[in-house]
């Protein structure tokens, strides 16, 4: 049985959810979650019920606001030598924060995994490759603890979670001496969950003609409860910001639903959402590349499509 830590953030009352999708595959391990900073009432309850055995909140001077430095020095001294793994998701500030550590303990890492299974008390995860087209096998090796990341949605929420006891436990942390200190973190003014995090995402391409018309696109992702995308050729015709792009050069995202609504499907676009569970193209194009990746295809002008969709969809959900 291994010893594993998962480090969390915070979303609303809760934590994001690949914290929960991570703990559901960690079944049979002694698994605790570290936050830190302020977490919401909701969390300990919502860990304990996926299986952490104790909660951890690192608090101290510098920790309110992230910094990759006072977050790092925090967490190594908390790990120490207690943990075999570490594991986060794949989001923004872990990307930023997981090698830092990884390279303070001079240990492993494998980055943005789409799967694992442990071997006993060994670690061995799937990784994409060149833009997708490769899934390797990837072990880590050398000092504990090893460091992974798992890409958002890619395991799905566990169906039969088993509790844990979710023991809540407050640490007094160190930020350490910070050469950089953050003031403040401005967030978007949109509402929706970022690209990499949502589970249903609706993306338009140079098709769609102007910033004006991904409109539509927004309709239909309010009655899906989506977010909404663009393809790296909607962003560089002004269509989009770069937030909102999916692809090699944008966002790698895994939803469990991906409507790409006049997007030809370029191997750059793919490489960004092609581990999505399910993919629904529009395009006027039946040759269109996106359609040999496609789980159903729709041929057509998405300005008559989307509005016919949005309309049958309100009637059902």
């Amino acid at each position: 049985m291994a010893k594993i830590l998962v480090f969390s953030e915070t979303s609303g009352e809760s934590v994001k959810s690949v914290t929960f999708e991570i703990l559901g595959k960690l079944t049979g391990h002694e698994v605790d979650v570290a936050i830190v900073g302020e977490m919401g009432p909701n969390a300990t309850a919502d860990l304990a019920k996926y299986g952490a055995a104790n909660v951890h909140n690192l608090k101290g001077d510098n920790l309110d606001k992230y910094s990759p430095e006072g977050y790092a020095n925090a967490l190594k001294e908390f790990i120490g030598s207690n943990y075999d793994y570490v594991f986060a998701g794949a989001t923004s500030l872990a990307k930023d924060l997981m090698p830092r550590l990884a390279g303070m303990f001079d240990a492993g890492m494998a980055s943005e995994v789409t799967n694992f299974v442990m071997e006993g008390d060994n670690f061995a995860g799937t990784r994409p490759l060149f833009a997708g087209k490769v899934l390797a096998k990837v072990e880590l090796d050398g000092p504990k603890p090893g460091f992974v990341t798992v890409r958002p949605n890619a395991l799905g929420m566990p169906d039969a979670p088993t509790a844990g006891a979710g023991t809540a436990n407050e640490v007094a942390a160190n930020a350490g001496d910070i050469k950089a200190v953050i003031k403040e973190i401005v967030k978007g003014t949109s509402e929706k969950l970022d690209l990499t995090e949502a589970n249903i995402i609706v993306s338009g391409g140079r098709a769609m003609k102007s910033a004006e018309n991904f409109k539509i696109l927004e309709e239909l992702a309010e009655v899906l409860g989506a977010t909404v995308g663009a393809s790296r050729a909607a962003v560089d015709s002004g269509y989009a910001p770069h937030a909102m792009q999916v692809g090699q050069t944008g966002k790698t995202v895994a939803p469990s639903l991906y409507i790409a609504c006049g997007i030809s499907g370029a191997i750059q676009h793919l490489a960004g959402m092609r581990t999505s569970k399910v993919i629904v193209a529009i395009n006027t194009d039946p040759d269109a590349p996106i359609f040999t990746k496609a789980d159903y295809g729709i041929v057509g002008d998405l300005f008559d499509i989307v509005p016919l969709l949005k309309e049958e969809l309100k009637k059902v959900l």
